[in-house]
């Protein structure tokens, strides 16, 4: 696959997927020349519909846990399971993917010279404790929770992107990744968003587990893609890692009663007992991106769930 001039070849792992996909789109758009790279575990062709028939974009089957050799430009690591009832059905391979796959990719970075961005994580600071998270707070993780081998193995591959930068001089960039959502995000996600709305359009009962008081934050996906396009194209020195999300914090009970509203739903509220590890708060300091990438998110909380309610309404029509 050969770009015009002034193109870029670009890899995009974890490609079919929600937010790799519409990253895809965005930079097809621009024209450049993509590689998608995805074993599908979570991901779908079916969030490249729009794409795949763009003869600047190639589908490529591959597990980023295997070497890989493409000529590339710029990479954009984004292959990793990010839901926790997918991650924890095979820890150990979500493990693998996090590490083997950001070394594989790092060793293509280098060997082609290029750049390379890994999709790190919010989850990187554990059930924080202090209230908006900057980069500079270390976290408060636990290493041997159920959910570690998402936490620890994006923790692990940070390691290794730093590492690759002092030693090799890789030229890398690191995103830490807020909730993000928004059209193709699986009905079947089993994240806080996807599980509400499915729900309240069945008119099912939506599932709060704790008191209600729990809080995240939530960037929708078009927000979040402009953030790691505009990290990608900083200059070499600047290497993160960055808070990229949204810094309007939600508590789990608001979100399921807007949710009820925008879908007009009558579905109740339930409580349950919460998941372990699940922490308290969640929210990014973003400083950083509003200085230094002239970032910020733009799509309000009620335009981007009204987005993603209509999608998965069109889903369902689909589906009868």
């Amino acid at each position: 696959m050969e770009p015009q001039s002034g193109r870029k070849r670009i890899l995009v792992t974890g490609g079919a997927g929600f937010i790799g996909s519409h990253l895809i789109d965005r930079l097809a758009g621009e024209g450049h020349a993509i590689w998608c790279v995805d074993n599908l575990y979570t991901g779908s062709k079916q969030n490249l519909a729009s794409v795949l028939q763009n003869p600047n974009v190639t589908y490529v089957q591959h597990d980023v846990t295997d070497a890989l050799h493409l000529e590339v430009d710029e990479i954009y690591n984004l292959a990793c399971p990010a839901s926790p009832i997918h991650y924890q059905y095979d820890p150990i391979q979500t493990m693998k993917t996090s590490v083997f796959g950001a070394m594989n990719m790092l060793e293509l970075a280098k060997s082609q010279n290029a750049r390379i961005l890994q999709a790190s994580t919010s989850e990187v600071y554990g059930d924080p404790q202090i209230a908006r998270q900057p980069e500079t707070y270390w976290g408060h993780v636990n290493p041997i929770g159920p959910r570690a081998c998402y936490d620890e193995g994006k923790r692990s591959a940070e390691t290794l992107f730093f590492d690759y930068h002092r030693q090799h001089r890789v030229d890398i960039k690191v995103a830490r990744i807020f909730n993000t959502y928004g059209p193709r995000i699986r009905t079947n996600d089993g994240r806080v968003v996807s599980n509400f709305i499915v729900q309240a359009l069945r008119g099912d009962p939506l599932t709060i587990y704790g008191d209600g008081s729990y809080t995240r934050s939530f960037c929708f996906v078009d927000d979040l893609v402009g953030g790691l396009v505009s990290l990608m194209n900083t200059e070499p020195e600047f290497t993160g890692p960055i808070n990229l999300g949204n810094d309007r914090e939600v508590s789990m009970l608001e979100l399921a009663e807007l949710i009820i509203k925008l879908t007009q739903s009558r579905s109740p509220i339930e409580f349950q007992k919460n998941v372990p590890d699940d922490p308290k708060r969640r929210c990014p300091d973003l400083t950083r991106a509003r200085r230094d990438l002239n970032w910020t998110p733009r799509v309000t909380l009620e335009d981007g769930l009204a987005r993603t309610i209509a999608a998965f309404r069109a889903l369902t029509a689909t589906a009868v």
